[in-house]
């Protein structure tokens, strides 16, 4: 119903509101319908169960520890046209006994079909100063319908459990989704919720341009999950009389299949408020070698004497890690492994560039020691708590710094043109899960009046440090590496280089690579170091979803610093040899994810599909028992398509596709095939 009708279809039922009937809105599959007790009611498609239960209230307010009631809401409609593009509004007015007002506005936008955008505005109409202690938005209540799980989800939180990003829901299930500080070093994240069943899904999440603190919990209990958008104050907000305030604009979408085609729409919507996504360098998508086997004790020796194994084996880059500093905050040379200082750095890096490898040094802004130099002489650059004690960063045993402060950004901008420009790197690994999220500053030397300002404004520091980078060299490449955070939304338009972020799991390498390729299908996803997959050398998992392969193996011999082995031996360098030569040939990680064709949470085998040179590639994954058959969904029914296990050269032969087109090739653990149409 284009916007036209839906303004004539509004106010001819808004003249029979009052009797009981119905009001709808309707865009694309989602339809939204409010009765007269102020319920709604969305449906999706496909639905075999209703997806929603009705709400109370779009959105809600609460003071002095009480929810606010408000009575019936009067209804209006008109069409817009703003940067969403044009669409129409449907806007409800109501008002409590104690004077406050709240307008909703609910609009579908022609645009972006199956989607609703939802505004509030509570509006102080008393005498009274009222103290706010939070508000809510988009309370849906979502209803199982018998599936094993109830639903599959995908949550964007980020805390010291490191948990998957794609979970089952049951009954019992509560999860936060703050996306503020959880822990003392985790925080932020993706702040949206997709819910999905076999038959249909839902999605909820907020559009400020900014991070934001508030929650996306989700609950489930007798049957019924529940999920929104809250927001709750430290102290009562004071809503002086005539003043406004209004909820994070949010949406509503739903969808059929997994979390994929809702994140992509997510990343369309976000676009509009200004948070694009990068498009890599083709040097991104180059494989990487890091010498972090060789940890903080390394020596130039050893890192040197490694790299002509690197290039032979085909690496195109070698990274520098941890322990060239003299403390995080002190980006000077160690004495210890750089007796000769910046003479020594810069010998190691035309080294690397001699073997015909790029430079990637390992660093972590915004971190800096108690008792370093740069805490000396900028005591006033750390982030402060309500106590007045610095936020502490746990795992470098370092303290926050403030990513507003003025010494800090000219200071850590001056270090991106030394580490590129004096020293030679070619790209920066930042590093630290402290880097996707602070939490509000105190410093009286700040902002006082806006403790959160450091909160919204830490996509802006590494904006700079992206800019400041492509400025000295415009073909860097910047990977930001969260340490098992959820990667923070508002960062991503300022790396062009993911990574899986010290994954706990060949699934969290694979299920990370989705997300990130739906929010950012044109920037590269790193599958980190191989030695982080399941038995270290799941090389299935990083060629199958198109992650560009990556390692830290030590040669010719071991590490005596590292309990570990990560030593290269003749069967481990077999294995990457094969996984090189496969990723030399096919690059999948530049090719492209065809969606919609299998559910990652309810379809077995756990399958993913991307296309590249007309070549459907299929990888195929099983966590449980052998699988006996596969599916091949997606091929054009009728035509002949020779099929090749690509990982393990098997030629399958040639098969003529149909409507479903299945196969006996038995596996376990991973079949990567491709279909080559003839």
């Amino acid at each position: 119903m284009n916007t036209r009708y839906r303004l004539i279809y509004l106010l001819l039922t808004a003249l029979f509101l009052t009797a009981g009937c119905h009001v709808s809105l309707d865009n694309g599959d989602i339809a939204l319908s409010l009765d007269k007790e102020d319920q709604l009611h969305i449906t999706a498609p496909g639905e075999t169960t209703p997806l929603l239960n009705a709400v109370s209230e779009l959105a809600t307010l609460t003071v002095a520890g009480e929810k606010v009631a408000f009575d019936a809401p009067h209804l209006a409609g008109k069409t817009v046209k703003d940067a969403f593009g044009e669409g129409f509004s449907m806007i409800l007015k109501s008002e409590s006994p104690s004077g406050i007002k709240r307008e909703t506005r609910i609009t579908a936008y022609d645009d972006f079909p199956s989607t609703l955008v939802v505004r509030t505005t509570f509006t102080n109409g008393s005498d009274a100063v009222v103290p706010v202690d939070g508000w809510s938005t988009c309370d849906l209540q979502v209803n199982a319908a018998g599936d094993k799980p109830a639903f599959w989800s995908f949550q964007g939180q980020s805390t010291e459990d490191r948990a998957d990003w794609i979970l089952p829901v049951e009954n019992g299930f509560y999860q936060q989704n703050y996306m503020g500080m959880n822990n003392s070093d985790y925080g932020g994240g993706i702040p949206s919720v997709c819910l999905w069943r076999k038959d249909a899904g839902v999605m909820v999440g907020h559009l400020e341009p900014h991070p934001e603190l508030v929650s996306l919990p989700v609950r489930m209990q007798d049957g019924v999950a529940s999920v929104g958008i809250v927001k709750a104050y430290d102290t009562p907000k004071a809503l002086q009389p005539g003043a406004s305030l209004e909820t994070c604009p949010a949406f509503i979408s739903v969808f059929n299949g997994d979390c994929f085609l809702p994140l992509r729409n997510y990343s369309a919507l976000l676009a509009v408020q200004g948070v694009v996504m990068p498009e890599s360098e083709p040097a991104a998508f180059d494989p990487a070698w890091c010498a972090w086997g060789y940890e903080r004790r390394f020596t130039i020796d050893e890192i040197l004497g490694t790299l002509p194994k690197v290039r032979e084996l085909g690496f195109q880059w070698a990274t520098l890690d941890d322990g060239y500093q003299i403390a995080e905050g002190d980006w000077d040379l160690t004495p210890e492994r750089f007796p000769h200082g910046d003479a020594d750095m810069k010998y190691m890096v035309e080294q690397f560039h001699k073997n015909g490898l790029k430079a990637e040094l390992w660093w972590a802004p915004l971190a800096a020691d108690p008792g370093s130099s740069f805490l000396k002489k900028y005591p006033q650059s750390v982030i402060l708590d309500k106590d007045g004690k610095p936020q502490d960063i746990t795992w470098w045993d370092s303290w926050y710094l403030s990513p507003v402060d003025a010494d800090v950004v000219r200071e850590q901008k001056a270090l991106v043109e030394k580490f590129l420009g004096d020293w030679g790197f070619d790209g920066l690994k930042l590093d630290g899960q402290h880097m996707n999220a602070v939490a509000p500053d105190y410093n009286p030397a700040h902002h006082p009046d806006d403790p959160e300002k450091d909160v919204r404004e830490l996509p802006a520091f590494f904006k700079m440090i992206y800019e400041t980078a492509r400025g000295v060299k415009p073909h860097a490449v910047l990977q930001f590496c969260p340490c098992g955070d959820c990667f923070s939304v508002y960062h991503l338009p300022y790396v062009n280089k993911t990574v899986s972020s010290d994954p706990g799991s060949s699934w969290q390498i694979r299920t990370k690579g989705y997300v990130l390729r739906a929010l950012a299908p044109h920037t590269a996803y790193y599958g980190d170091h191989i030695e982080l997959s399941d038995n270290e050398n799941d090389f299935p998992t990083q060629l199958g979803i198109g992650a560009v392969p990556g390692t830290k193996f030590t040669w010719p011999k071991d590490n005596p610093y590292v309990k570990h082995s990560y030593l290269l031996t003749p069967e481990k360098e077999a294995l990457l040899k094969n996984a090189l030569a496969i990723y030399a040939e096919k690059r999948l990680s530049e090719g492209e994810f065809v969606p919609g064709l299998y559910d990652v949470g309810y379809d077995f085998p756990e399958t993913y599909v991307i296309r590249k040179d007309g070549v459907m590639n299929y990888a195929f994954y099983t966590r449980g028992p052998k699988v006996e058959k596969v599916e091949l969904r997606g091929l054009e029914p009728g035509c002949d398509y020779r099929i090749v296990d690509y990982y393990n050269h098997v030629d399958h032969g040639i098969v003529k596709a149909s409507d479903k087109t299945v196969l006996d090739i038995p596996f376990e653990h991973a079949l990567l095939l491709e279909a080559i149409k003839q």
